[in-house]
């Protein structure tokens, strides 16, 4: 029997996935960092320990491939442009809005195929985690989950007339390096604090590390998952 492909499908990013051992009731889709691709997670899936009967399968896709203004134009995979390293000017609202609406298109496919949408968590690291909470903060399904690593909310003067109020309600994971020399923490916890302000639950954890992951992360990541999955 031949599978029909929808046309949401068709449009979906090339991506890495992991599946679930049991029988597949959640969905993960975790977003990568500049320069990196949908692999670079995909050793920490057997890290977090889930239960098999939890049913999570990972998505991991791959940022599109563009020119990077702070690395002199060379093409690399970036969720949106870096124009500067003052955080401050490094806005790329477009390539920020066009990622969004790509990784959007995951969740729909997701919700076809079976998968409530508060039964997918969304996930990012840096770059990718820019892009999973400009989404989360704004898409009309409610998610079970949002994580935020090492990463910062752009244009947050604009998430009070933009939010959607689907996952106000919703646990955000936010971490951060105290080390992180490529987002200042002050950053991170900045956007923490907008988000609070703007009405959504922020649980915020910092770590002795640079702008990486760290085990006792990826253990809390983990409680967290089976918390909300």
């Amino acid at each position: 029997m031949s599978e029909t492909i929808s046309q949401t499908q068709s449009e979906l990013l090339p991506c890495v996935t992991v599946n679930p051992s049991s029988e597949h009731k959640a969905t993960v889709i975790w977003l990568h960092g500049l320069g990196a691709d949908g692999h670079d997670f995909e050793p920490i899936v057997p890290e977090l320990k889930l239960p098999a009967e939890l049913g999570v399968k990972f998505i991991f896709p791959h940022a599109p491939v563009m020119p990077v203004t702070i690395n002199a134009g060379y093409e690399m995979r970036a969720w949106y442009d870096i124009r500067d390293t003052d955080l401050a000017n490094r806005e790329d609202k477009e390539g920020v809005r066009q990622s969004a609406a790509l990784i959007e298109k995951f969740i729909d496919v997701e919700i076809e195929s079976g998968i409530p949408s508060n039964k997918i968590i969304l996930a990012g690291f840096s770059q990718g985690g820019a892009i999973a909470l400009h989404l989360a903060t704004r898409t009309q399904h409610k998610l079970a989950g949002i994580v935020a690593l090492s990463t910062y909310l752009t244009m947050p003067e604009e998430l009070a007339s933009e939010k959607s109020s689907a996952n106000l309600d919703t646990p955000i994971f936010m971490a951060h390096g105290s080390q992180d020399p490529v987002v200042p923490m002050q950053r991170g916890q900045f956007s923490a604090k907008t988000l609070q302000d703007n009405g959504f639950k922020v649980s915020w954890q910092d770590y002795p590390m640079a702008h990486a992951v760290c085990l006792e992360e990826i253990q809390a990541l983990g409680s967290y998952f089976k918390n909300q999955l």
